[in-house]
């Protein structure tokens, strides 16, 4: 009988986390690995972590502040003892065999992560993410959002993969430098995808690998603060000079319409404070910017099909202008193909 792979699995805790015993248990009852867990307390108030301390198989890491999901996952990560790691958030529950059917595909020399059909908690047979989208903008969204889970039953290369469930080879992970720290919160899941495709590996889809997440779209201010921060640190990090210059009219265009949209909603003060900090922080931006350049092995051109030509994220209800907006960039980028 063949050895199991050995995965380590890292998950954070913040907060009340109701889920977080059922979410461990359900890693530790995985078919097919090796598997044991590091329980990263980025601030946990319920409990919850203390009671899963000193179970077998259960390793915590108590950083003594809030790390972010960036930084908290890099620091589980460290502790990982597995050759793969997987990346599960506390409030989802994966299927016995999810981390089998992760593992199988993440250990391709091909691929650079394997990521999963996580379903929503309420309605498990509706997608929460079959891989993610990005646009040449850089938003990011959850792909195939509300659809129905037999809608994506096929497994495909997909631009980016979930954070609340995914499997990479530990020496991949290292390779690539784990998340961005800067990131904090939100669109490091997005940038590390976008580097491993430029590193030249494959972000798979594994519908098999079935994981049920208690999802949900806050909307607070911090939330929108970091998530227009580090859409635009990817895209500054990552897309090549000559995609920057090429989209740089769009970008404009596109940075006025978040603006108004982000007046008539109501975040637009957080909307500033991201150009704010990036302003602030240009010296370490532009510093990741020339890293992440010089190590990429592939350029745009070979990466261009990936990106989704439409703003069409399944968890927002955009403004009825959104079509005509779409319209509009649809045209834009495919200029943008022809000269890249």
């Amino acid at each position: 009988m063949p050895t199991p792979p050995r995965v380590t699995a890292v998950v954070l805790a913040y907060r009340a986390e109701p889920w977080l015993e059922r979410a461990v248990d359900a890693l530790l009852a995985s078919t097919g690995v090796d598997v044991d867990v590091v329980l990263v307390d980025n601030g946990c108030t319920d409990g919850a972590v203390d009671r899963l301390d000193g179970r077998d198989g259960v390793h915590v890491v108590r950083p003594g502040t809030n790390t972010g999901f960036a930084g908290g996952c890099n620091l589980g990560v460290a502790r990982a003892t597995g050759d793969l790691v997987a990346l599960v958030n506390g409030d989802a529950l994966v299927e016995p065999d999810a981390l089998a059917h992760l593992a199988r595909v993440a250990q391709r020399d091909d691929v650079g992560i394997a990521t999963g059909c996580i379903r929503l908690a309420d309605e498990p047979d509706l997608v929460n993410s079959a891989g993610n989208d990005i646009h040449c903008s850089g938003v990011s969204w959850s792909g195939g959002f509300g659809d129905k889970a037999s809608e994506h039953a096929v497994a495909r290369d997909v631009f980016a993969a979930s954070g609340a469930g995914m499997v990479m080879r530990r020496d991949v992970w290292d390779q690539l430098g784990g998340f961005a720290d800067s990131f904090f919160a939100y669109y490091e899941d997005a940038d590390l995808s976008v580097r491993t495709w430029q590193r030249g590996y494959r972000v798979v889809y594994v519908p098999e690998a079935v994981v049920v997440h208690r999802y949900e779209f806050s909307r607070r201010a911090e939330k929108f603060f970091l998530l227009e921060r580090n859409r635009l640190q990817m895209v500054l990090r990552c897309w090549s000079g000559r995609l920057l210059a090429l989209l740089l009219p769009l970008l404009v265009v596109l940075e006025v319409g978040f603006l108004l949209l982000a007046v008539r909603e109501g975040w637009w003060r957080q909307k500033v404070r991201g150009w704010a900090w990036l302003v602030r922080n240009r010296g370490a931006v532009l510093a990741d910017r020339r890293a992440v350049q010089a190590a990429r092995t592939v350029d745009d051109a070979q990466l261009a099909h990936l990106f989704s030509a439409d703003l069409l994220p399944g968890n927002y209800e955009p403004p009825p202008w959104w079509p005509r907006l779409n319209t509009v960039v649809r045209a834009y980028w495919r200029g943008v193909l022809r000269l890249l």
